[in-house]
């Protein structure tokens, strides 16, 4: 400091200015300068005693932990608070893609968003999506309604999905699935020869739509858009199963029935005898003939005005003696449900089909004649028109003259109990293997 002194009236300053020191300025400390990481320092990164970081800039770092683990983490402040984000583990998430998610997250800090937040909402709508693939939608469907079907029917079902449609739609989000992509999978099918398969896949994979509609989950049915897009099934007007593999479900599917004993008699006895329904609803005791176990059908019931005979099969005489006890008083054998003094109604069986989960273009009663004509063809290789005879179709001899009622008797007894042993084999699992086709 200068120091004054007086002298004569005046002020002197004893030190001179140029020796006084300048008041000193505070230094501030120079920021050390982050140097942005390189491949091999994050690659080379040890794990210590302690978690330790590794700066790249912008708030984003590597964090080492004692494990070995290497995450990247951005540190970020939005309203105020500082939080944290993270973008994933190393080398999953490479520096440079590291780098690419800090940009990103910067942008929407820019634009007044919360990237930590941002992430949380994708996350959600990414669970969201992956809890309503169609897979996830159609067990739950499978699960809901399992119970109003035959055990075996809803297996058989489940296991279709599994086979012909998981493995190819059952991951995607079911929102996004289009009528091509579902057609796609039925083509597949149809591909193979499993034309009626695929048209059972085809009504499932509605009735899976319909139910996510209904629970929020879509928008609409795309299957909806595809009537027409298959072939129809070339086995007549009536729809059946041909395949064993088909048949065999079906029959079990009947014989589990929970519904009213008489119909499920009648649904026993219908592909066991293939008769036409209105014949087999309309049977009455009187033209049961249990001592030859033969069924009389006389002319006025029959399509073509001629009587008709059906040889019985051992099971069919047991399911006949098990109802006569119930309805063996009355007129009809399968009575009407409101009254004894009805035959049963047209639709009682068809509607017992659909109760058991069955679509009307997988069977329909009539269907069962189709499904006996092809497999005893096809599969047993019985002689045509044994079978035809049976079927009580237009059928005539070399001279041209039709058939009476008893021709080939013995053969289509044979013929029938081979067919109804045939049925007890698919519906126990057995294989069982063709006969050789007699000469005509």
């Amino acid at each position: 400091m200068a120091e004054f002194k007086s002298f004569g009236g005046g002020v002197w300053m004893q030190t001179p200015p140029w020796k006084i020191d300048a008041p000193k300025m505070e230094e501030k400390p120079v920021p050390k300068r982050i140097m942005p990481l390189t491949d091999i320092q994050v690659r080379n990164a040890k794990p210590q005693d302690k978690a330790y970081k590794l700066s790249d800039g912008g708030g984003m770092y590597l964090l080492v932990t004692p494990t070995g683990g290497k995450l990247w983490n951005l540190k970020y402040r939005f309203g105020g608070k500082e939080k944290r984000l993270s973008f994933g583990a190393y080398p999953a998430v490479s520096l440079a893609d590291a780098r690419h998610r800090r940009e990103e997250a910067k942008k929407l800090l820019a634009n007044g968003v919360d990237p930590g937040e941002t992430k949380k909402a994708q996350k959600a709508a990414q669970g969201e999506q992956a809890t309503n693939t169609f897979e996830v939608i159609a067990r739950e469907w499978h699960s809901n309604f399992s119970h109003t079907w035959v055990a075996s029917h809803a297996q058989h079902k489940l296991e279709r999905l599994e086979k012909n449609v998981f493995p190819w739609i059952g991951k995607r989000p079911i929102k996004e699935i289009t009528a091509p992509d579902v057609l796609a999978v039925l083509r597949r099918m149809e591909a193979r020869n499993i034309l009626d398969t695929a048209h059972r896949i085809r009504f499932e994979c509605s009735a899976i739509f319909r139910y996510a509609v209904a629970t929020g989950r879509a928008d609409r049915n795309p299957v909806d858009d595809l009537k027409g897009a298959l072939p129809p099934v070339k086995n007549g007007h009536h729809a059946a199963p041909t395949d064993p593999k088909a048949v065999a479900p079906l029959l079990r599917a009947i014989d589990e029935f929970q519904g009213s004993f008489v119909v499920k008699c009648a649904l026993q006895l219908a592909p066991m005898l293939f008769v036409r329904p209105g014949e087999l609803r309309a049977a009455e005791w009187s033209e049961i003939d249990f001592d030859s176990a033969e069924w009389n059908i006389p002319a006025e019931k029959m399509k073509m005005k001629v009587a008709h005979l059906v040889p019985l099969p051992r099971q069919a005489v047991e399911i006949l003696e098990t109802l006569r006890p119930l309805t063996g008083h009355g007129r009809y054998v399968f009575p009407g449900h409101r009254s004894p003094l009805r035959c049963m109604s047209d639709n009682a069986l068809n509607a017992a089909l659909r109760r058991m989960g069955f679509e009307k273009s997988e069977i329909t009663t009539h269907g069962f004649r189709a499904m006996a004509r092809t497999m005893l063809d096809e599969v047993l290789q019985v002689r045509p028109d044994f079978i035809e005879h049976q079927l009580a179709h237009a059928v005539k001899d070399p001279n041209g003259r039709a058939y009476n009622r008893t021709a080939h008797l013995a053969e289509r007894k044979k013929m029938m109990q081979l067919w109804a042993d045939y049925l007890d084999g698919l519906k126990a699992g057995a294989k069982v293997i063709p006969l050789i086709r007699e000469a005509a």
